[in-house]
């Protein structure tokens, strides 16, 4: 069982916290929890005006002259699960799995990102035995889908001029820096026409994608499903009859789309083109993906015929605009080696009912090139003639400090404790270090944490052997402290 793993009080955190479910604007049941859990210690436990819970631990004897620490995490999880499972995210905990040297989730989100963090700072206010500064345990919501709790942190609360964020993914990693965001989401009303009875449905499923994190992930090649969807839709534009009912791929806003289904309409007599033109784009798709997505496929099934399908002119326009939409790497780092400088990710692609709506992700290391890439795709999608609804959710990047105090103490201790040097580094994902320092002036921050794969994904799962590195070198960190 998880709860036996070593060391059993970050894993007994960690099942706790995972049988409460946290899904991103719909925190209040983890807050809760995490309220009664600060108020049955006897420790200061607040809420500010937007929900993030605080909870604050007197310095253990002999360490009252050191600076106060933040402990920073977030509460809520994305929920992603394979087609073939069933849950409910709302009403069931999380159903961790032993795998080898991993812990994953039976077909979900394992929720280590970031419930590792989380267990680690509930680990260190419950210890009765572990020597600490004065502890600010800083839990944030929403951090998955617009980061509203750091944004409107009520930084008055809060005193400790460290920061430790525990919601990097490598356990030889300091992140430093860190990509700012925007969503884009967009909206077009197209034309439908009546289908005739001499018409044939199919449905279209596209399934068993890698996906993962749109920010962590984003180099590595994995497919995107909306992508590859569009791209079989324009191969089967050459059967005259063919029309477009519905698409509805992907689901959340900073996940890599794993599945798409489409429900299509062509005359009957067409039919066996539209067969021969979906098995050559299929296998082409499959075959030059097969390196990386090994478990992607293709399914058909006949379906109902509907009463509607989107006009052919407005299906041409809708087919070129996905076609042409930025996606994936827009450019690299020009100062560090193998970072994404900016990216976008086509996250959700829905079309029905006479409505077509995309939700898209653009990051950047630069205010510049977050502007740019967001701008390429504004544009794109107003020549198509679809309104721009929102650029939203835009968050500042976290812009590295090469004088920070608190890296260079971590450095040391790393080579102390490991005999080899840890990697500095920004990252490509959206820490909430950025959006915190405009309401913490002064603080220096580094962020760290266990080694955990395929985030955002129902193949996420988290290195055993790097939870108790992560643990151990922690503590270690706080007894480092300076004095203030």
């Amino acid at each position: 069982m998880t709860r036996e793993l070593s060391p059993q009080i970050i894993w007994n955190h960690f099942e706790d916290l995972n049988a409460i479910p946290r899904p991103s604007k719909k925190e209040e049941r983890v807050r809760e929890f995490m309220l009664s859990f600060g108020e049955k210690l006897g420790l200061e436990t607040l809420v500010d005006k937007i929900g993030n819970v605080i909870i604050k631990k007197p310095a253990t004897v002999g360490m009252e002259d050191r600076s106060t620490v933040i402990l920073q995490s977030h509460l809520d999880m994305v929920h992603q699960k394979n087609n073939s499972t069933e849950f409910d995210f709302d009403k069931e905990g999380i159903r961790t799995v032993i795998d080898g040297e991993w812990v994953r989730a039976d077909g979900t989100t394992l929720g280590a990102d970031n419930g590792m963090g989380v267990a680690a700072s509930m680990a260190i206010l419950s210890s009765t035995d572990i020597s600490h500064p004065a502890i600010e345990a800083l839990f944030t919501i929403d951090e998955e889908t617009g980061m509203t709790g750091a944004k409107d942190l009520d930084g008055s609360l809060l005193k400790g001029k460290i920061l430790l964020n525990l919601d990097t993914e490598d356990d030889d990693e300091f992140s430093v820096g860190c990509a700012g965001g925007i969503d884009t989401n967009t909206m077009y009303t197209y034309e439908q026409e009546d289908v005739s009875s001499d018409y044939v449905a199919v449905k279209i499923e596209l399934k068993g994608l890698k996906g993962g994190h749109s920010g962590m992930d984003i180099h590595l090649g994995r497919g995107n499903a909306n992508k590859w969807m569009n791209r079989l839709m324009y191969a089967l534009t050459k059967v005259n009859s063919f029309r477009i009912v519905d698409i509805e791929g992907g689901s959340l806003r900073n996940a890599i789309p794993r599945e798409s289904v489409a429900l299509v309409v062509c005359k009957a007599n067409d039919k066996i083109e539209l067969d021969a033109v979906y098995k050559e784009t299929t296998e082409s798709l499959l075959f030059e993906n097969r390196f990386i997505e090994k478990a992607a496929n293709f399914n058909t099934e006949g379906a109902e015929l509907p009463e509607k399908m989107m006009a052919q002119s407005d299906q041409e326009k809708i087919i070129a605009a996905i076609y042409t939409m930025p996606n994936a790497v827009w450019s690299m780092s020009p100062t560090i080696a193998g970072l994404v400088e900016t990216s976008s990710s086509l996250a959700k692609v829905i079309i029905r009912n006479g409505e077509f709506i995309t939700q898209s992700l653009q990051r950047s290391m630069s205010e510049v090139g977050k502007n740019d890439v967001a701008t390429a795709i504004r544009l794109n999608f107003e020549l198509l003639g679809a309104s721009v609804i929102t650029q939203s959710g835009d968050y500042p990047g976290w812009t590295p400090n090469p004088n920070s105090a608190i890296l260079n103490i971590m450095k040391d201790l790393y080579v102390k404790s490991f005999n080899e040097e840890p990697k500095v580094a920004a990252c490509h994902a959206g820490l909430e270090c950025g959006i915190l320092s405009k309401h913490l002036p002064g603080c220096d921050m580094i962020s760290f944490g266990p080694t955990i794969k395929n985030p955002h994904s129902p193949d996420e799962k988290v290195n055993i052997k790097s939870v108790e590195k992560f643990w151990g070198f922690l503590q270690n960190v706080l007894l480092e402290i300076p004095k203030n």
